[in-house]
Order: C-alpha cells, then sequence, then structure tokens
C-alpha cells in the first residue's frame, strides 16, 4: 500500500466517510486550488485508490502529494454523476483533468408515435416536429440504441404501424402489435423514459423473464443481448437531474446548508454549470436557502451534509 504523509495524509483520512455511492469527487490542495475533477462508480473505493499502488498511474503522484482536501457530490446514479462530471469540467479544465468529461456522445430518444411510421430512433439533438416526443439527453449512443431495442423488444410500437402490407402485416401480427394498439404503446414507451418506477419494473420484470427462457433454451447469444439491454435500460431510466432537456435559457442556485458548509450548485438551461463550498454561519446561508427551487432542495441539502462530514477534522 503506498501512503503519504502530511498534507496528503490528512486528506486521506476523510476517505472513510464518503459514500459507497456513485458520484463526483474533486481535489483541492493547501491554498484551495482545484486540482482533479472525477466520476465515479463508488466513491469511496475510487478516491481511496488514489492512496494504494498507483501502478500505471504513476504520473498522479505530484498530485496525490498536493492534496489537501476532498469534496464530493453523491448522484442517484452512475448516469447522473457522468453528467455532472461532463457540465462542470465543460465550464473550466482543472490541471490534472486531459478531456472535459469522458468520450460519450450526447444523444436523445425520439418517440415517434405517428401511423406512418412509429418507432423509437436515437438522434443527435431535440427537435420540435409535432409528431414526436424527445426524452434525454443521454450519455452514450450505443447505450441508447440498446436501451430503444429493450423497450420496443417488449413494446414493439415499431410493428404498429397503418396498414402494414405483406410479409410486415404477418410480422406485425407475430409481435402482437396492431395499428389500433399504437397509442397504447407510445404511452407505455412514454412512462418508461419518464422514469416513472411501475412501467420501469413492468418492462425490466418483462426483459428478466425473457433472458431466463432464452437461458433455459441455450439461446447465449441471445440472453447476453438482453442482459446487455437491460442494463442500457438501467442508464437511461436512473435518477436523472443535473441535465435535462434545454427549454429556455433560465438561471437557478440551489443551495444546501449542514454544519456550518454551504454548497451552492448554479444551474442554467437545464444543467448544473457550477458547484462551490464555502463555510457560513446557518443565518448567512438563510436567505440563499429561501431561494432553493424546491425540487432541488433534497439534492442539495444531502450534499451539504456530505461536505460537512468530509471538512469535519479528525
Amino acid at each position: 500500500m503506498w501512503q503519504r504523509e502530511g498534507v496528503s495524509g490528512a486528506a486521506r483520512a476523510v476517505v472513510g466517510r464518503l459514500p459507497l455511492r456513485p458520484g463526483v469527487y474533486r481535489f483541492r490542495d493547501a491554498r484551495g486550488q482545484a486540482l482533479y475533477l472525477g466520476r465515479a462508480v463508488s466513491l469511496r473505493r475510487r478516491v481511496a485508490s488514489y492512496w494504494s499502488d498507483l501502478g500505471d498511474r504513476p504520473h498522479l503522484l505530484a498530485m496525490v502529494d498536493a492534496i489537501a482536501r476532498i469534496e464530493a457530490v453523491e448522484c442517484g446514479s452512475e448516469h447522473e454523476a457522468a453528467w455532472l462530471e461532463r457540465s462542470l469540467l465543460e465550464q473550466e479544465l482543472l490541471p490534472w483533468n486531459l478531456t472535459a468529461g469522458g468520450q460519450e456522445a450526447e444523444v436523445y430518444l425520439r418517440l415517434d408515435a405517428s401511423a406512418r411510421s412509429p418507432g423509437l430512433t436515437v438522434v443527435h439533438a431535440a427537435g420540435r416536429d409535432c409528431d414526436a416526443r424527445y426524452f434525454g439527453p443521454y450519455l452514450g449512443g450505443l447505450r441508447a440504441r440498446l436501451a430503444a431495442a429493450a423497450l420496443l423488444r417488449v413494446l414493439p410500437l415499431d410493428y404498429a404501424a397503418a396498414a402494414p402490407a405483406g410479409a410486415a402485416r404477418d410480422l406485425a401480427r407475430h409481435r402482437g402489435a396492431e395499428p389500433a394498439d399504437r397509442p397504447g404503446l407510445a404511452a407505455a414507451i412514454a412512462a418508461v423514459l419518464g422514469r416513472e418506477p411501475t412501467a420501469v419494473t413492468a418492462v425490466r420484470a418483462e426483459l428478466l423473464g425473457r433472458r431466463a427462457a432464452a437461458t433455459a433454451s441455450e439461446a447465449y447469444e441471445v440472453a447476453s443481448r438482453i442482459q446487455a439491454e437491460l442494463a442500457a435500460l438501467e442508464w437511461v431510466t436512473a435518477p436523472q437531474r443535473v441535465v435535462a432537456i434545454e427549454a429556455a435559457d433560465t438561471e437557478a442556485i440551489a443551495c444546501g446548508w449542514a454544519g456550518g458548509v454551504l454548497v451552492r450548485f448554479a444551474i442554467r438551461a437545464g444543467r448544473v454549470r457550477g458547484w462551490g463550498e464555502a463555510h457560513r454561519s446557518r443565518t448567512e446561508a438563510a436567505p440563499l436557502l429561501a431561494q432553493t427551487p424546491p425540487e432541488w432542495r433534497e439534492f442539495a441539502s444531502h450534499n451539504a451534509r456530505l461536505a460537512a462530514r468530509l471538512s469535519t477534522p479528525g
């Protein structure tokens, strides 16, 4: 186990206070300068790895030696953490960050309920056409395509076009889709993409059943494909608050306070664009807490409690 004493050793002492949940972490030096920002599936495990054998990351030794403070935001999912990392690094690329938050493409899912060409497709921009609804944005075109395939496997909207002909009509009948089913299928897909718990659970249960059936019949490639679709469906339906379809260039500030620490998130056009922490009294924090939008209060308060826990000595 590689360890450092002094400034970095003091920072390492708080690693055990980090949650085992997804999130974003930031390192600062003794002057308060931000050094690096990253995302993690497990904040505690990921941050602890910087004080273990760095192996193929020896270039990080100098950075780790300078870490005096660890800050973190706990997110509801790995996808949410990925978006928060990207949005923050797009605003400011820190000295030890090489890229602005991952290489995944930003995509949307287009739900078309029209009689002519119903379906669910991956697109790179949200449009305004009246026949379609857009969901997202999501990170990762492959994940989005697999999630769309998962939904259409269970809810075959793409086979519910008006008056299909010939082989298409026979295939639609085999899939159990008729033109009259189109509104219901589209509504069910929209409910899943809207993260309605009952709808998500129902589709997931159906996919698990189909995976089990494929395994039982030794159709292992099909079972593997369904497993990939399940993982992708989790990616697009997991909790997501830090980014939304940009409807207007509105701005808001979301703040949380705990134990003398004020956490502040700057939100613009549906995305978290800034994250800061400062020591403030409850009286000083009160006006900002009062202005925090209701939908952000739990997120900000939870992460203020985390910030207070990480800033407590000993």
